[in-house]
């Protein structure tokens, strides 16, 4: 079947856009626009000038106007140091942007420069490499007054940059300058960072001279680093014994807020001793170890490894661990340890929205076993859970009669080259994107051995998260049109939703068209949606442009059955709880609804949430593999079920595909056949078929949720 030649439709705009960029022009979701490849150069382009010094002073200037206590330029750069070391990126960035707002107004260069070196630390912890090396050189070629303060941090910035890049050489020299000009108390962690660099580039021998010549540290965090450091040594040496023997005698040193996660890297090198001394069970065991160990960790960042450069990366110990597991031939401990790398804040939350005694049954450890999981699942259900190792993707399909696991030979890196080559095949368009759409159905389904008209539930991982696996296509027909497709961020999570008890009633609230105050900004497409959907349930409460206020949001999201929400969506690269919708502002407040915002909100009587809007579903992968953004912030306020989007979404075809869900809800069908119904109805009609039009929006969580009644 050949797709038909493509008119010009209404198509949206989706900006992967900062909260910067508020600053300069929001994104348009459903305006005009002539080819949606034209749509995604001009956010392109936008979201490069976003963050420009200009735009940084002029959020300080709004920032400091609101505060109702105002520091001096010296205690917001302190305060930034602070929030960055917590973990709170966008909110450092914005107390270094207050730093930098006042530093030009007094025309104080020192102030400039710490300013901006305090930008380039936020950056680089929040993994914008680009930016943290910018504001680092910005910094250094600021005047100031005090090259220790300002140039030796700056300097060590752009050798964190350049590690993570692999650039070791470079890196090196960086590092090199840094010490040249650092205080006493910032050497030892420039050297750790150099000793690190040195065993990247195999010279071990240099630094075991360095990390022989940093005198004792005085606090257990450097301590403890310093002796992992000498275990990384004689592990990069091949002395397995000795390397065991550091490890363990560090582990029995480590001490200090830092404890529990010093010991679990201690484990995660025995295991790698382990490992080289021929000893797979016992490497197998430290790995369960340390394991349990980040179970128990409730803090996400750590500022001394962060400030040494040695940035712990806790996904790489999983995927060691799921690898041994493989290898051995164990794929459920394999799925165990997958499982315990993902969503963990997540989960908590989750839990403790549904369960009213979760505090009182223990830790995060309790994630859901597989015995009890298969229970939860029905028949006719199955999930299809991934795993993207280095080399290699790790399938997991898990049935209510049993768990199977296979291995895919491919590697992360051309795992996500496909997942990219696929979405921009369907953005712009092409025809490419069902040749594609095979090369990835082989790729993730065909060996999975699925049943006629099983109800898939997709756990991605990596890449995956931003797939839309119904637009995936066997060579006759798409997988939506043989399954009802939905997506979790864990089994766990998918346990949760199984579990989950009834919800109150079907009352429909819906918020369409907000008034931002330019006529270029109107979504008529979205008013006319909600007006449309609104009319299939009684009682419905409705609001649009002026009357679609944050506050009238606050007030009634959590009095719905169903919550619709057709507006603009901007998502913060730098922090995606930052993400935000666009409602209209009224006399107390902007009318920008932040991710981390709807935490605060009790939703747990709302059935299902739908985010028609740009790029709602996307979000930042963490290290653990959480989709953080709008996604974890409505499960986490109680949501059983959300409806969001992967692309911009074009006017006309998201109208008739909203209209034919929420009739088919409205029925009694399940959220997930509602979406399939959806979704098809706009595949059979000649004018949607390109999965542009079909296949943007993903179901997240409860997949059996109903609303009739």
């Amino acid at each position: 079947m050949a797709w038909p030649s493509i008119g010009i439709t209404t198509v949206s705009h989706g900006l992967g856009a900062s909260a910067l960029s508020l600053l300069l022009t929001a994104s348009l979701c459903f305006a005009q626009e002539p080819q949606p490849s034209a749509a995604f150069a001009t956010a392109e382009a936008r979201e490069r000038d976003a963050e420009t010094l200009r735009s940084l002073v002029a959020e300080g200037q709004l920032l400091y106007e609101r505060d109702k206590v105002r520091l001096d330029g010296y205690q917001y750069c302190s305060q930034a140091v602070a929030l960055a070391d917590r973990g709170e990126f966008r909110e450092s960035i914005r107390a270094a942007s207050k730093a930098l707002m006042l530093a030009q107004a007094e025309g104080n260069d020192h102030l400039e420069a710490l300013a901006k070196r305090d930008l380039a630390i936020a950056y680089n912890y929040a993994g914008n490499l680009e930016r943290a090396e910018q504001y680092a050189r910005e910094a250094l070629g600021q005047p100031n007054s005090d090259p220790q303060r300002v140039g030796a941090p700056a300097s060590k910035v752009i050798g964190d940059v350049q590690a993570r890049r692999g650039e070791y050489a470079r890196a090196l020299a960086s590092y090199q300058h840094a010490l040249a000009i650092s205080g006493e108390k910032y050497k030892p962690l420039v050297q750790l960072s150099i000793a690190n660099v040195e065993l990247k580039l195999g010279h071990t021998d240099q630094a075991e001279t360095l990390l022989a010549s940093i005198p004792d540290p005085d606090g257990p965090g450097i301590r403890d680093l310093v002796l992992r450091t000498r275990g990384n040594l004689r592990l990069a040496q091949g002395r397995y014994q000795e390397s065991l023997q550091a490890y363990t005698g560090a582990l029995k040193q480590a001490q200090g807020v830092d404890a529990v996660y010093q010991r679990m890297w201690l484990n995660e090198g025995i295991a790698r001793s382990q490992l080289g001394l021929k000893n797979r069970p016992a490497a197998l065991a430290a790995y369960r170890n340390a394991v349990e160990l980040a179970d128990t960790m409730r803090a996400k960042f750590r500022s001394e490894e962060f400030k040494t450069g040695l940035f712990g990366d806790t996904q790489r110990m999983f995927e060691d661990a799921i690898a041994l597991a493989v290898a051995t031939g164990n794929y459920e401990e394999a799925w165990r340890f997958s499982e315990r790398s993902r969503a963990r804040a997540l989960l908590d939350m989750i839990r403790e929205r549904t369960n009213q005694h979760a505090a009182a049954q223990g830790s995060a450890a309790a994630v859901v076993d597989s015995a009890t999981l298969r229970k939860a699942l029905r028949e006719d259900e199955a999930i299809v859970e991934y795993h993207a190792l280095e080399d290699q993707l790790v399938v997991w399909l898990i049935r209510r009669d049993g768990i199977t696991g296979t291995v895919v030979p491919i590697s992360r890196a051309d795992l996500t080259a496909s997942v990219e080559g696929f979405r921009r095949s369907i953005v712009n368009l092409q025809r490419s994107a069902r040749t594609k759409a095979r090369d990835l159905y082989d790729i993730l389904i065909a060996k999975a051995a699925l049943r006629g008209g099983e109800r898939l539930i997709v756990v991605p991982h990596g890449p995956l998260h931003y797939l839309p696996f119904q637009a995936l296509y066997d060579g006759k027909t798409y997988l939506i049109e043989n399954h009802s497709v939905s997506v979790a961020p864990s089994a766990s999570v998918v346990y949760q939703a199984a579990s989950a008890s009834a919800k109150p009633g079907a009352e429909f609230v819906g918020f369409g068209n907000p008034d931002l105050g330019k006529a270029e900004l109107a979504l008529p497409g979205a008013q006319r949606e909600v007006q449309q959907i609104s009319g299939l349930f009684p009682n419905a409460r409705v609001y649009y442009q002026r009357d679609a206020t944050k506050a009238r949001f606050r007030d009634t999201a959590g009095k719905s059955g169903m919550l619709h929400v057709a507006a603009h969506a901007e998502v913060d690269e730098v922090d995606p709880l930052y993400s935000r919708v666009l409602l209209a502002p009224d006399d107390k407040d902007s009318g920008r609804l932040e991710a981390r915002e709807i935490f605060d909100l009790d939703l747990s009587r709302v059935r299902l949430v739908t985010l028609s809007a740009c790029e709602s579903g996307l979000g930042k992968v963490d290290r653990g593999d959480e989709i953080i953004g709008f996604t974890r912030s409505f499960l986490s306020a109680g949501v059983s079920g959300l409806i969001v989007s992967l692309w911009p979404v074009s006017d006309e075809s998201t109208e008739l595909l909203m209209s034919t869900m929420y009739e088919s809800l409205r029925s009694g069908r399940s959220a997930q056949d509602a979406m399939r119904a959806g979704q098809v109805a706009l595949l059979k009609d000649r004018r949607f078929q390109h999965p542009f039009f079909w296949a943007p929006f993903n179901l997240v969580g409860n997949w059996r949720l109903t609303v009739n009644g």
